[in-house]
């Protein structure tokens, strides 16, 4: 919602014979992560369980700003994201495929029937390095997600009028901002550029990188919609538009990819 972060709060229930090596590396993990936007743990409770179990709640300062939320977009503004897209989904994919290793570069040439190839066909980016080295930062990618925080209070400060970040999927994410806002969102697919990664993952695993950008959003990117007329910076990334109607629509069109829903046991 645009604030900056200032604290966090855990509740944790463990079994009894948790190791005390894995509590602190636990507590470790929360302070270097908390350490990277100025915020601490100020607190929480614990408790013993059967299983771990952990909840954690985060507190910001909007520093006299109107939160950001879901429902201000207007038609004529436009939707960016912050952040990489689809690097965790093809991470989770390599995973699941068990094509980690020196074979990973063999695989089918293009994607399988029925999957279409989407409109970043012919955007990759030329990179260097080893496949095996692109192959495992996604695997990296999915296992530990690097959100761009300062681009929260980043794009409130921006003129930001809608914002939240894609942890579903960026369609379905967009969905909730399309429905609170009663617009449509339109999103260009040649908008978005495949790098050297997902490119040597789609032909490993003979899928359609457009799909692990559209639907994977363990990435933790930010989605926000800002007035026509904002200069945006860097990392910032114009991917759509926001017009009279309602639900996402790619290339024209109502997009069923879908993403993750928390009720279901897999991806729609």
């Amino acid at each position: 919602m645009g604030a900056d972060p200032t604290a966090i709060f855990v509740g944790l229930g463990m079994p009894a014979d948790v190791t005390t090596d894995w509590l602190d590396a636990l507590t470790d993990g929360f302070r270097d992560e908390c350490a990277l936007v100025g915020a601490s743990v100020a607190g929480g409770d614990i408790s013993r369980s059967d299983t771990v179990v952990l909840g954690v709640t985060a507190l910001g300062d909007l520093g006299g700003r109107r939160p950001v939320t879901r429902s201000g977009a207007l038609p004529g503004e436009v939707v960016a994201v912050a952040g990489r897209l689809g690097h965790a989904a093809a991470g989770l994919a390599l995973l699941q495929a068990g094509r980690v290793g020196p074979d990973v570069v063999s695989g089918p040439s293009g994607p399988p029937e029925g999957v279409p190839r989407g409109g970043a066909e012919g955007r990759v980016v030329a990179g260097d390095g080893g496949i095996e080295e692109l192959l495992s930062a996604l695997v990296d990618a999915h296992r530990r997600p690097r959100p761009l925080y300062a681009c929260g209070p980043g794009a409130a400060r921006l003129g930001a009028t809608a914002m939240l970040d894609v942890s579903d999927g960026l369609l379905q994410d967009l969905d909730h901002i399309a429905e609170a806002s009663g617009v449509r969102i339109e999103l260009d697919p040649g908008a978005f550029p495949v790098g050297p990664a997902l490119a040597a993952a789609a032909r490993a695993l003979g899928a359609d990188p457009l799909e692990w950008i559209l639907t994977g959003g363990d990435d933790h990117a930010f989605a926000a919609v800002f007035p026509s007329d904002v200069r945006l910076p860097e990392p910032w990334l114009v991917i759509g538009r926001v017009t009279e109607g309602e639900g996402v629509h790619v290339a024209g069109r109502a997009d069923a990819w879908g993403g993750w829903d928390h009720f279901r046991s897999s991806h729609d």
